[in-house]
């Protein structure tokens, strides 16, 4: 079998209501998560492409939160909506989806602008 083109991997980490970094599965990443596998099958893709959930990707500001490998190309906010686009122009057509990507300095970061800063009450405005 040859290998996979790409993977997708969809945050489907749960945590307490309330935590102060969010949680993508509570976002609705479990329906994201089908939504792609249905996507890919729909459009043939199967062989091609792989959709999983993952556990935590540590990017809970952004959730729910998706990437895309081998590129490494990380989306933030996606919503049930957003899976056709990303499909449509990442998966078949080879191009990110530049309105749902996260800029690097966002990535595996101390602090972004979607991080609470310490001692916040409230969570950073978007």
């Amino acid at each position: 079998m040859a290998a996979f083109h790409y993977h997708v991997f969809i945050c489907t980490n749960t945590r307490a209501p309330g935590h102060p970094r969010g949680c993508c599965n509570q976002d609705g990443a479990a329906a994201l998560r089908e939504r792609f596998k249905e996507e890919v099958a729909r459009r043939g893709l199967k062989v091609s492409v792989r959709a999983n959930s993952a556990g935590c990707l540590d990017q809970c500001e952004h959730g729910p939160t998706v990437v895309v490998y081998p590129e490494g190309v990380w989306y933030g906010f996606v919503q049930l909506g957003d899976v056709t686009e990303i499909v449509q122009a990442h998966l078949v057509g080879g191009k990110p989806v530049e309105r749902l990507r996260l800029n690097s300095e966002c990535v595996n970061t101390r602090s972004c602008a979607h991080k609470p800063r310490p001692g916040a009450q409230e969570g950073p405005s978007l």
